[in-house]
């Protein structure tokens, strides 16, 4: 798999740049500081997750269906830099990635299902626009991972065939359909397992 035929890296940014926005853990410990009832809660979120992933309603509209849709003894500002709060770098990954476009001098695009304000505060408060090209964030485009026009459009803005892709992601169910589309995949397991396979691809890292 020479390198001269990936133009464009694609790259997915919760667990592999940066903790998960707002997932399952986060949810629970959301509950825990906030004493809500946790199956009340997972069953809201799950009838508007998707549409708020998806940039149909706002913040404030999610947390009206999810958490405020009844007085509370805490505050919505409160809440959402709680939301906020539990996004962390992970280890090294923002470095190596530097490394990785440095050294192959190719583009880098943020492929990723994040929800409006999440994406926007996480794009500001770890500077990712210093890294990525260009985002194709599922609430910029109504669309998810894995539906395979979400890849699709990522292959036109980069202006390149899918072939000449190469996705990056944790979550190796996303990869089938990016296949099928006919991204190259490499499933993201840490750091060093990484950097072997981008050897493997012709790349000097």
């Amino acid at each position: 798999m020479p390198n001269d035929k990936i133009q464009t890296i694609f790259l997915d940014i919760g667990g592999v740049l940066l903790t998960n926005g707002w997932d399952t853990d986060a949810r629970r410990r959301a509950v825990e500081q906030y004493h809500l009832d946790e199956k009340d809660m997972e069953k809201r979120h799950s009838m508007a997750f998707d549409i708020y992933e998806r940039g149909r309603i706002t913040l404030d509209e999610y947390l009206d269906a999810t958490v405020f849709y009844t007085e509370r003894p805490f505050s919505r500002a409160a809440f959402r830099d709680f939301m906020f709060s539990q996004s962390q770098a992970l280890p090294g990954a923002l470095d190596f990635f530097y490394e990785v476009k440095a050294k192959t001098g190719l583009p880098i695009a943020a492929l990723n299902n994040e929800p409006r304000e999440l994406n926007d505060y996480r794009i500001k408060k770890f500077q990712l626009d210093s890294l990525f090209d260009f985002f194709i964030s599922s609430c910029y485009i109504d669309m998810r991972k894995p539906e395979a026009g979400m890849y699709r459009l990522a292959c036109d803005m980069a202006a390149i065939a899918p072939a000449q892709g190469l996705y990056i992601d944790d979550r190796a169910y996303y990869m089938p359909t990016a296949t099928q589309v006919g991204l190259q995949c490499l499933h993201y397991t840490g750091i060093e397992a990484a950097r072997g396979e981008l050897i493997k691809y012709g790349f000097n890292i």
